[in-house]
């Protein structure tokens, strides 16, 4: 079994404090709180990744500690040093159960690199990217504090999952407010997991690609070219080569849940 990442140093102080805070505020209705995304897949790109974070409480939290939390974590009232904090809060009762629905209690966006957004209406989000996010915690999400992620998050399944990845795909085709190289690796994580069943992180999973698909083969090398350097500074990315590549994506999640078409 591999060993757990280890969390970067320059995100831990802040970590520490966000786990503090939170801790303070929902006091004994905490669960957990895990690191997920690229922390939890050991691929965090440091200037250029978000900090993602899954807090589940106890259900009967009250509305007034969500808003509380969110005033104690924005940006800059906590310094995030990353390109962005997202931060979701669920219910125990929801993340115990399978789901495709969003299901958040609160839903925060902060940080230096990301449009502020809170949100406590799950019923105006796009679930997929909820569910994708619950799939890859159940499997690698990182406890910073309380309960073990298997104990609280249950995984969507597998049907549940490629109908996200359908939604995923599409919204990254349409390609606004999404970076080239962002869409691009996405999508490889996206193959592997129709090829595997497993999430992986997106450089590694376009080193997979790159590796058996030699048409795709110069704009994923490109792709993660981009990736290295900061947000402000992504390379730009052939437009219509990132379109085909998508659609090839859409192909695969397609044949993966049973649909037409060659394998992938």
């Amino acid at each position: 079994m591999s060993r757990p990442p280890v969390l970067p140093q320059e995100v831990r102080p802040y970590l520490g404090e966000l786990v503090r805070r939170t801790r303070a505020v929902c006091g004994p209705r905490l669960v957990t709180v895990l690191a997920v995304g690229s922390l939890a897949l050991g691929d965090y790109r440091h200037g250029r990744s978000d900090i993602d974070v899954t807090v589940v409480a106890d259900d009967s939290l009250p509305r007034r500690a969500l808003r509380e939390l969110a005033d104690a974590l924005v940006h800059p009232a906590l310094e995030c040093p990353a390109a962005g904090l997202e931060l979701v809060v669920y219910p125990a009762g929801f993340t115990a159960r399978p789901s495709g629905g969003a299901g958040y209690l609160m839903d925060l966006d902060t940080g230096p690199s990301l449009p502020e957004r809170i949100s406590y209406d799950p019923g105006k989000a796009s679930a997929f990217w909820y569910v994708i996010d619950r799939s890859i915690a159940h499997r690698s999400g990182l406890p910073l504090t309380g309960a073990a992620v298997r104990d609280v998050i249950a995984a969507p399944g597998r049907s549940t999952v490629l109908d996200a990845l359908r939604s995923s795909v599409r919204e990254h085709a349409e390609g606004e407010g999404h970076a080239a190289d962002n869409r691009v690796l996405n999508g490889c994580r996206s193959v592997v997991y129709c090829r595997t069943g497993l999430w992986v992180a997106k450089r590694r999973a376009a080193g997979i690609v790159a590796a058996s698909e030699t048409e795709f083969r110069p704009l994923v090398t490109e792709a993660l070219r981009s990736f290295e350097r900061p947000r402000e500074s992504a390379l730009a990315l052939p437009g219509a080569g990132v379109r085909v590549f998508l659609e090839w994506v859409a192909g695969c999640v397609r044949v993966a849940g049973g649909g037409p078409g060659a394998a992938c």
